[in-house]
């Protein structure tokens, strides 16, 4: 894996470009329909910018890399000129870095990966029988799961139910010396244990056929290595706000905007940023609109949704009281495209429940705003794999859409949607194929136009979300919210 650079080759160019444009803009009316306002040939110029953003600095945008801060004064910049308040808050965590991973099992190599924060193995690696825990409805979440023998062993468990790092934390507590965990379904594992403070003995990803094939192998002689380390990283949010609207009453949207390391990552999540940032540009930074509009562009998300859990930790109960709801984008042009605003009223049934009260309002809205377009969208769970978690956790409506990452299409999707079943919604998930030429023009607009719809709505009144409360009213609801746990970065689960 490629060194962290801390230098910002294009800072001086973007901060005088900025400077330029920043002038007084007088308050100017909002668009009726501000989705009409935003192009997608629009949105994509922005997806070129950031792949060449990437093109030139070691084919990625990851934070702390100089891709990143590329792409952070790229986004700026435009702000800046569109007339927002832009500050860019710094932050720091630990990066993860991997060096290198090789798994064999009976002496034959095993294709895979290790899960993110996956503690280092002794140089050279680590040798020990492989153990099997147990397939049920949570496999490896309790211990009953794991065979006798589990002590000294690597141990195998099937992805599901718990997170990764509490199965890796309960085959460490009875004596594993390491986990593989395999897929549930098709495709790679793509995992992370979530907080280095969570790792304990050092974990591999494989997928389905391969775990299948293992499961049949209890015994057989494991060598697992992985050589991987931690650095302390100083990285930066964007935050830009309107000059105008209640600022007791703010509309917040939010996309992430680093990648992996593997690649550029043009769908995860150059998409959401480039509909949100085109949308800030359509509105203006001095609409004639009762609300403000905050925009965010997060960074380290892919390290365990880092930047928006400190910017929300970062803000008093009073200033939480301020955000009226937030609405997450991230992913909304997967090549194998499906439509998913998050179910926030949990009416499909299915994993954290609902989000906070409101958050039912704003799946409505945005469904509604796509099927002005004639596409129907269908819900998808709270899970925590995205940057709402935080705002979810301190009782803040909260809502987005999402076209799809590593889950497989099904036949009545494709059938509604278009598109290959059984296939995953974006193949290129996580690797160096997430660039310009894998994403679906298509449903990118039409993400983009249903984004800027609603929140042209919301700048004009949230009243439907939260009755446009008072500050004192919001207040003694929100304490009342029992928050969903934030479970982290896109796969710990």
């Amino acid at each position: 894996m490629t060194a962290v650079r801390s230098g910002r080759r294009f800072a001086a160019v973007f901060t005088t470009f900025a400077a330029a444009l920043l002038v007084a803009a007088p308050a100017s009316a909002a668009p009726a329909d501000l989705g009409a306002q935003v192009e997608v040939d629009a949105v994509h110029r922005h997806l070129v910018a950031l792949q060449r953003i990437a093109d030139s600095n070691d084919g990625n945008r990851a934070s702390g890399r100089e891709g990143y801060e590329a792409s952070v004064d790229y986004v700026a910049a435009k702000l800046r000129g569109a007339g927002f308040d832009v500050t860019t808050p710094e932050f720091d965590y630990q990066a993860y870095f991997l060096d290198s991973f090789a798994l064999a099992v009976a002496g034959a190599p095993v294709a895979g990966d290790a899960l993110e924060y996956s503690p280092a193995t002794p140089q050279g690696g680590l040798t020990a029988p492989l153990s099997v825990a147990a397939v049920d409805d949570t496999p490896g979440c309790e211990a009953a799961d794991f065979p006798a023998d589990v002590a000294g062993s690597v141990a195998l468990v099937q992805r599901g139910s718990c997170t990764f790092a509490e199965k890796q934390q309960i085959a460490a507590d009875l004596g594993a010396v390491g986990t593989i965990i395999y897929n549930n379904v098709e495709g790679p594992v793509n995992g992370t244990l979530g907080d280095p403070a969570d790792a304990r003995i050092p974990s591999a990803g494989v997928d389905l056929a391969t775990g299948q094939r293992l499961a049949e192998q209890a015994g057989a002689e494991v060598h697992l290595d992985v050589q991987s380390r931690l650095q302390d990283i100083t990285t930066r949010n964007v935050i830009a706000q309107t000059r105008t609207g209640r600022t007791d009453n703010v509309v917040t949207a939010g996309a992430h905007l680093d990648s992996v390391a593997e690649g550029a990552g043009i769908n995860d999540n150059g998409s959401g940023t480039a509909g949100l940032l085109e949308t800030a540009l359509a509105l203006g930074g001095a609409p004639d609109t009762p609300n403000a509009v905050r925009f965010a562009f997060w960074g380290a998300e892919e390290s365990g949704l880092v930047g928006s859990t400190k910017y929300v930790q970062s803000l008093s109960f009073e200033q939480q009281l301020d955000i009226a709801l937030y609405l997450n984008f991230d992913m909304i042009g997967s090549p194998n495209a499906g439509y998913f605003a998050y179910d926030g009223d949990d009416s499909d049934g299915v994993g954290a429940g609902p989000g906070p009260h409101g958050s039912g309002a704003i799946e409505r809205d945005l469904g509604a705003a796509l099927l002005a377009q004639g596409v129907e969208v269908e819900g998808t769970d709270f899970d925590g794999r995205s940057d709402y978690g935080e705002f979810i956790a301190n009782g803040i409506p909260a809502g987005g859409l999402f076209t799809g990452g590593d889950g497989t299409k099904t036949e009545a999707q494709a059938a509604k949607w278009g598109g290959t079943a059984g296939q995953n919604f974006d193949p290129n998930y996580h690797t160096p194929q997430d660039n310009l030429s894998n994403v679906d023009k298509v449903a990118l607009e039409r993400n983009a136009k249903a984004l800027a719809t609603t929140i042209g709505q919301y700048a004009q009144s949230t009243e439907g979300v939260n009755g446009a409360q008072a500050r004192a009213a919001r207040a003694g609801f929100r304490t009342e919210q029992a928050p969903l746990p934030a479970l982290g970065d896109h796969d710990r689960i």
